[in-house]
This record gives structure tokens, C-alpha cells and sequence, in this order.
């Protein structure tokens, strides 16, 4: 179907297949023929996309805590994966004020969970960790962030993808380097702000906004001058699902160490500049689109949030020829058809056929762009 029918009849395994872009991804590597094994706590919110997708009965579904490293290491040596995607997180900011030692504790300790189990598969894999673009010192630069810059974090969840980043960096170094013959590729994996159907987590933007415009309330904003890289969730994860292609296909080759070593770093996926656009853009976009009214109301308790982050995206578009196909405002206007079509009677059983639908129409539309993942 794309990526090179890469993925036709390989097993991968997916933590954090519960969640928002974890239901996205194993919905997509379903289309392509993918054996997904997922291991994941129990979704988080009432509805969840997951449900929605109905993907219980289409995975091979685990609960388990990516913190208890004997269940991790478990199901790495009984699944024996191709491919390793390693979503599962504790991904909210503010939550993060209230729990910063199980943020510290999930986002960390989970990731390296998940690197020190890899040592369990006994052939070729490629693993892609997914952190976040807020893993950056963010010093509210107006250029964007390259792959060399410094991680930080000024909350705790931002700080703790940053340590991640590093543990991953590590393990890479110390027990997978490609030069000296490692079977299992590491890279790790920087996204933007993502939007699209089914996140219903608290202090979600869209979630607020679907939330208060489905009820015929205006749309609550804290921060209306924040600027973020906002993008449609499939956007990354072809990112994502391209870097696991190229990574596991020349690991099988095993022809060119360089150039894989290249590929096992980190990379960004965000969208176009002119994505770049403030919470007031965004959320004003989205009442044109609904119907609907937003109001600015400032919370002076709220912790602190970045109000500027830019991600350069040069080293995935040289390395993986990969590009950003919908813009800003298509971004939105899908987002928004998705959130309606639910509210429709009968709604419960297009979560699937329409999700499918819009990863077709995105793959197609990538197509007629060029891009070589989706021909």
C-alpha cells in the first residue's frame, strides 16, 4: 500500500497503543499489514479514540506499566519485533506540575525499560522513541530548533523527555552502534504540537474546544499569543513509520553502516513555517469551522508554559526525503470534520471507516506530492 510494502506481515510492537497517536498509529500500520503487538495502561479518557477504533480485537493487546521492566522485557522476548515503536507516556505539561515523580518515572525510567529490553530480540529491529519538541532548552528562539540542540526543560514533563533523549543517546552509544555491528537501530523522534480526531486528554486544546462548542459554550483560552508548530497527528507519524522503514530495510541489507548511522539519531517532525501560528490562530480557525465563539480568560495560578517553540525540519528532508503535506489550515478543517462526524447519530461506527479514510486520503494527496513513502 506505502513505505515500500515494508511492513506487510512484520511484527511490531507499540507502547502507548491506547493513546491518541498510539490508536492513530496502529490503525495506519493495520492498513499496511502490520502484526502490531501494543502494551499500554488502560485508556485514560471517556471516549477514547482506542474504543472508537475498536482496536482491542485488532492488536495483540496487553495493559501492563511500561515502568515494570519485567513485563517490558516479557513481551519484547515473546513478540520478537521488526519494529519498535515506543509511544507510552505521561504527556501532559500541567500534569506534570502535580506529579512530577511519576512524570520523572514513566517518561525516564519507562523509555529505558523499553532500551534495556531490546536486548531480549534476537534478530534484526528498528526502534523509533517518541519524545516530544518540547525535550529542547527552549530559550522562545524565533528560529527553530535543530536535532543538535541542547535538551532541557523548564517544567517537569519537557525536563523529563530531555533525560530521556539522553538515556536514549546513551544506549545507543554504549550497546547498539551500528559501526560495530549492532542488530537493533535506535533513533528517537521530535514532533510538534499534533492535532487531530480522538484526543480527548484534559488540558488538550481541541479537546477544550470540541468540548465547550459541542455544548453551544465559547471556547475558554489561557494563553491566545503562545506560538506552537501545530500539525495534523499524521504528519509525525509518517515520519515515524518512513524513519522505521529506512532504518529496518538497510539493517537487512546491511550494505551501508554510515548511512545508518545517520538514520539512528534524532529527528523532527513538524510541520512548514508557516504553520508556526498562535493559540489564537489556531482556536479561531476552529469556531469558523465549527461555529462558535472563543474568549481569552487568563488563569494567574496557571503554571508556566513556553510561549514560543519553532522545530527545524531540514535533516528529515534531507536525510529521509520527507515533507509535511497538509498545511495549517487543512490541518484544522480535517480535525474538525473528525470531532463532527461523531456527533452525528450513528456516530459510534464511523470512528474507523472515517479515521481509515483520512489516513487514504493523506497517503494519496502525499503521493501526488512525490514523496516516495506513499507511492
Amino acid at each position: 500500500m506505502s513505505f515500500n510494502n515494508f511492513y506487510e506481515g512484520k511484527t511490531v510492537f507499540v507502547t502507548g497503543h491506547t493513546g491518541f497517536k498510539g490508536a492513530w498509529l496502529c490503525e495506519w500500520l493495520l492498513s499496511l499489514g502490520a502484526h502490531v503487538v501494543g502494551l499500554s495502561l488502560k485508556p485514560h479518557t471517556q471516549p477514547s479514540l482506542f474504543e472508537q477504533l475498536q482496536l482491542k480485537g485488532r492488536v495483540d493487546h496487553h495493559i501492563g506499566d511500561v515502568r515494570d521492566a519485567a513485563l517490558v522485557s516479557k513481551l519484547m522476548r515473546m513478540s520478537q519485533p521488526d519494529v519498535c515503536f515506543h509511544l507510552a507516556a505521561q504527556p501532559l505539561v500541567r500534569h506534570s506540575y502535580k506529579s512530577p515523580v511519576e512524570t520523572y518515572q514513566v517518561n525516564l525510567m519507562g523509555t529505558v525499560n523499553v532500551l534495556q529490553a531490546l536486548e531480549e530480540v534476537d534478530k534484526l529491529c528498528a526502534a523509533v522513541f517518541i519524545t516530544t519538541d518540547k525535550c529542547y532548552d527552549n530559550k522562545e528562539w524565533h528560529y527553530g530548533y535543530r536535532e543538535e540542540d541542547p535538551v532541557g526543560g523548564f517544567d517537569p514533563y519537557s525536563a523529563s523527555k530531555g533525560c530521556a533523549e539522553i538515556a536514549i543517546q546513551s544506549y545507543r552509544r554504549s550497546f547498539y552502534p551500528i559501526l560495530r555491528g549492532s542488530r537493533i537501530g535506535v533513533a528517537s523522534v521530535r514532533a510538534g504540537n499534533v492535532l487531530g480526531g480522538g484526543d480527548w486528554a484534559e488540558d488538550r486544546l481541541m479537546t477544550s474546544c470540541v468540548q465547550a462548542l459541542a455544548a453551544g459554550e465559547p471556547v475558554k483560552v489561557r494563553s491566545p499569543k503562545s506560538t506552537r508548530p501545530w500539525q495534523h497527528v499524521l504528519e509525525p507519524l509518517s515520519g515515524y513509520l518512513l524513519l522505521g522503514q529506512r532504518i529496518g530495510e538497510i539493517l537487512d541489507l546491511d550494505v551501508d553502516k554510515e548511512e545508518l548511522n545517520a538514520l539512528c539519531s534524532a529527528f523532527n517532525f513538524g510541520p512548514l513555517l508557516a504553520s508556526n501560528r498562535t493559540v489564537r490562530e489556531c482556536v479561531q480557525l476552529v469556531t469558523e469551522c465549527w461555529g462558535g465563539s472563543w474568549v481569552h480568560e487568563h488563569d494567574e495560578a496557571s503554571p508556566h508554559e513556553a510561549e514560543r517553540l519553532h522545530l527545524s525540519i531540514d535533516k528529515a528532508h534531507d536525510l529521509l526525503s520527507w515533507h509535511p503535506v497538509w498545511d495549517f489550515d487543512r490541518t484544522i478543517k480535517e480535525t474538525v470534520r473528525w470531532y463532527q462526524s461523531m456527533q452525528e447519530v450513528g456516530s459510534k461506527k464511523k470512528a474507523q471507516p472515517f479515521t481509515f479514510s483520512q489516513i487514504a486520503n493523506y497517503t494519496q494527496e502525499a503521493s501526488q506530492l512525490g514523496l516516495s513513502w506513499a507511492r
